[in-house]
């Protein structure tokens, strides 16, 4: 059956969720020890696609908690650009994440983060024993995320789960009382979620996909739109909530359905945006982590009162789910996206 590994991959993930959080309980006092000793004065953050888009939201999340500058690059930008994003190496934890911990690019970024005198490397990553785990000064693994299916789904979410830990680990939270919560909550979202996104996902009217984030959820947002592509071959984009009324809002048509991933601190701006998208014709959905009620037209609600930080990988399973019965619908393979592998492998000569 096509996408059953994808299905499974996406459904069972909180099981995955809650192995990483073991693994981070075990490694917590490693991690808040070599964070003291390093001290380091801003955070690098990198990765690959799926990873890029994660480390967009975990250096937002970090500098958000930590108050230390955080920046998240694509592997690729540290190996062709150095000279502007190793300035400075030797101040700098460099947070390389990858599913594989093979991907060229991401290996060969580390190894010019440590030629240039970089302070430190963590790695996150499925696998513990990998290429890059082994360059690496702390590894932080999710290795019952290892997937089947080339798209990144519960690899992608766990590794963000660890993220997401160690940033409020260190900015000093009791993290285990609601951490330890969230395997519970995706098992719900997930059974509340995928009716809605089925029948979504079964809309081929629904020519283009625009997904909205800001703050943490952009990076979130970013990787919605990139499973919708690699899935499903649905041309998508992702956008800041604010930033889509700034032209790209001209293609909110009839045709097109708008996904809100809503925060709590701007909820007010962000959802004024979706009723605005929605008197100009377009088909809106909004993922809701307040109590106000959203009048879009369609709505995941997601658990209230949650601090801001624990938020961003409960948005992932709904958009998920979309882009894996888009796929199904358009008689795709969600498992296998053309002309993708799991892995991604370079000629190292051309570096």
């Amino acid at each position: 059956m096509n996408g059953q590994h994808t299905y499974s991959e996406i459904t069972t993930q909180p099981d995955a969720w809650q192995d990483a959080l073991a693994a981070f309980a075990h490694l917590e006092g490693e991690l808040r020890r070599q964070w003291t000793a390093v001290s380091p004065q801003q955070l690098i953050f990198i990765g690959c696609g799926s990873t890029h888009y994660l480390s967009q939201t975990a250096a937002a999340l970090f500098q958000a908690l930590t108050g230390i500058p955080a920046r998240a690059y694509p592997a690729s930008e540290l190996i062709l650009f150095p000279e502007r994003t190793l300035q400075d190496a030797a101040d700098s934890l460099l947070v390389a994440i990858s599913r594989s911990g093979t991907t060229t690019e991401t290996l060969t970024a580390v190894n010019q983060f440590q030629q240039r005198g970089g302070t430190a490397v963590w790695t996150i990553t499925c696998y513990p024993d990998s290429p890059l785990a082994q360059l690496s000064d702390l590894v932080l693994p999710a290795a019952a995320a290892q997937e089947e299916s080339v798209a990144q789904t519960r690899s992608f979410a766990s590794m963000l789960l660890l993220t997401q830990a160690m940033a409020a680990s260190l900015a000093g939270y009791d993290i285990t009382p609601l951490l330890h919560a969230l395997p519970d909550i995706g098992r719900d979202l997930i059974a509340q979620a995928e009716p809605l996104m089925a029948e979504l996902g079964r809309d081929t009217s629904l020519e283009r996909l625009y997904f909205l984030g800001s703050g943490a959820q952009f990076g979130i947002a970013n990787e919605a739109m990139l499973k919708m592509t690699e899935m499903s071959l649905t041309p998508s984009q992702a956008f800041h909530f604010m930033e889509f009324r700034h032209g790209p809002m001209s293609m909110g048509t009839g045709k097109s359905l708008i996904a809100g991933l809503l925060s709590p601190t701007a909820f007010t701006w962000e959802h004024q945006v979706l009723l605005e998208m929605a008197e100009m014709g377009a088909h809106t959905l909004a993922l809701n982590p307040t109590t106000a009620v959203s009048d879009t037209e369609f709505h995941i609600n997601l658990p209230p009162d949650l601090p801001d930080w624990a938020y961003p990988i409960l948005y992932l399973p709904p958009l998920q789910l979309l882009a894996y019965h888009r796929s199904l619908a358009k008689g795709l393979d969600p498992d296998n996206p053309r002309n993708l592998t799991a892995v991604v492998y370079l000629d190292t000569a051309v570096f």
